[in-house]
């Protein structure tokens, strides 16, 4: 199995079989940012980086540029000209360092920190996998209502943000299309084939958008998120087995990790963000973080690098009209705290301990100006153990699960993760923060719906004004031990846990 990183540390691992009784830079102007290279140059130097190279985005510079890139021992991969940002390959461990030094060339570094053919990532807790029998004899079981989707009686974060009562009302515009950039999209799952839009889904690994048939699909079932995402979203009212927050609206696919590792470097990232600006994607749903850091700081060449060509292409996307929604993280860190002891990073080679300021250290694409970042939430409303938090950060949260604190008594499974859609046809349970995300993204894409002419800016307010905060707690010691797990700091209009509050779907369309 390729080890997955999408906010897979937030969620997300090795499928067990289990029964349901048993889981900041520059902008240039609007314009078309397609790349120039029809498929990316594949690296036969064991030696060899990646890396970004970001430029002024006028066409001599650029030009220019790559002439110093040739000279340097690089190949350019790609070149979104229209945004500055070029994508090279290079076995030369000087090339950024020269590359700085090039005239036009604002940031250049490294994607990675272990040649291209390396493999390697951790991730955290197991999903709950259900085979289709397995679904078929719990919908039995369930006596769900006529009105409900079978297996709707265990979707409790579906009643948690009243999408139930939401979708009689309005369900969704299939003109409003929202785009996972993930793990892939299995699009033949009955409970996403509905809604599923091909026309704006690719294959973005290595920088180049690959729309050839089925290219948005996961490698193996085992490379499960994008799927489980996707079906949060969208997942169809057609009687099968879930439903989604807006099961009326178009899903897409946006595929961005590494087949060899699960990692979704920079490259990846940026192609995903401009191809969903390029083929008029309404809302992307983020449940990541940009590898190999969790955190980059912007005293780091490399990593200075990797922020500004990410934001260059996320704010290009927001200029065509796309809002992006993004997972806080699953570390339950305080990116408001003065300081954070990072020990993940990198994940491509071997990590190291360091102390970041989360000021001046950023979560991409989270973080970034723009970006609505989702906190966690369980059955009890209550933040997720494990949801970071962080006050003028999280600007909502959503239902994202939770297995140790929050368990529903009035589910059949009685399981705290938030059942959603499998590769090969199949259900299963996940939490996390990569929960969390798309079902804000569910309520923007009804938002969308009902307001189609908002712009991102605009929706994002929207979003925020239809939440439900329900304040900082008194105590948050989850555990009984006695001390406080996270520290909630603002009022009941805003906080650190909650934003300006819950997603309410239900209000988004009434």
């Amino acid at each position: 199995m390729a080890h997955l990183r999408s906010r897979r540390r937030l969620g997300l691992a090795v499928p067990l079989a289990l029964s349901l009784t048993a889981s900041l830079g520059f902008l240039p102007a609007a314009a078309s940012a397609a790349p120039l290279a029809e498929a990316p140059v594949q690296a036969t130097d064991a030696t060899s980086l990646a890396y970004v190279v970001n430029t002024w985005p006028d066409h001599r510079t650029i030009e220019s540029v790559k002439k110093a890139i040739t000279a340097a021992g690089g190949t350019v991969v790609t070149s979104y000209d229209k945004i500055g940002v070029i994508v090279v390959h290079s076995a030369n461990p000087d090339f950024a360092k020269t590359m700085r030094t090039v005239r036009g060339v604002q940031s250049a570094g490294a994607t990675r920190t272990a040649p291209l053919t390396a493999a390697g990532s951790t991730d955290e807790g197991p999903a709950q996998l259900l085979t289709k029998q397995q679904a078929t004899k719990a919908a039995k079981a369930s006596g769900a209502a006529a009105d409900s989707e079978p297996l709707e009686a265990d979707q409790w974060d579906l009643r948690a943000i009243g999408a139930d009562k939401a979708a009689k009302i309005n369900p969704g515009s299939e003109k409003v299309t929202v785009a996972v950039i993930d793990t892939g999209v299995d699009d033949t799952h009955p409970d996403l084939a509905p809604n599923f839009s091909a026309a704006q889904s690719a294959n973005c690994v290595g920088g180049v958008p690959d729309t050839s048939e089925g290219a948005w699909r996961p490698y193996t079932a085992e490379d499960y998120h994008g799927t489980h995402v996707a079906g949060e979203i969208a997942a169809a009212r057609n009687g099968i087995g879930v439903a989604g927050v807006a099961p009326g609206v178009k899903v897409a696919g946006i595929k961005v990790s590494d087949p060899k590792n699960g990692l979704f470097y920079p490259e990846n990232v940026v192609c995903a963000f401009v191809f969903a600006a390029d083929h008029g994607v309404e809302i992307t749903n983020n449940s990541y973080y940009v590898d190999p850091w969790l955190y980059n700081c912007m005293d780091d060449p490399d990593q200075k690098a990797i922020v500004d060509a990410v934001n260059r292409a996320q704010l290009y996307a927001q200029k065509k009209g796309t809002l992006h929604l993004a997972s806080a993280g699953n570390s339950n860190h305080d990116m408001d705290a003065d300081a954070i002891v990072d020990e993940s990073s990198p994940d491509d080679s071997t990590p190291v301990n360091r102390t970041i300021d989360p000021h001046k250290c950023f979560d991409v694409p989270t973080q970034l100006p723009g970006v609505v970042t989702v906190s966690a939430t369980g059955v009890k409303n209550d933040k997720s153990y494990y949801s970071s938090y962080g006050y003028g950060v999280v600007d909502v949260a959503a239902p994202g699960g939770d297995r140790k604190f929050q368990i529903p008594t009035d589910t059949p499974s009685k399981n705290g993760r938030i059942l959603s859609t499998m590769p090969n046809g199949e259900y299963g349970w996940l939490q996390g923060t990569s929960m969390a995300s798309p079902h804000a993204a569910g309520v923007a894409a009804l938002l969308k719906s009902r307001y189609p002419k908002a712009t991102p800016a605009a929706l994002q307010a929207l979003l925020k004004a239809q939440a439900d905060n329900p304040g900082c707690p008194e105590s948050y010691d989850q555990d009984g031990d006695g001390a406080q797990d996270a520290v909630c700091e603002g009022g009941k209009r805003f906080n650190g846990f909650y934003g300006y509050g819950v997603v309410d779907a239900l209000d988004a369309v009434d």
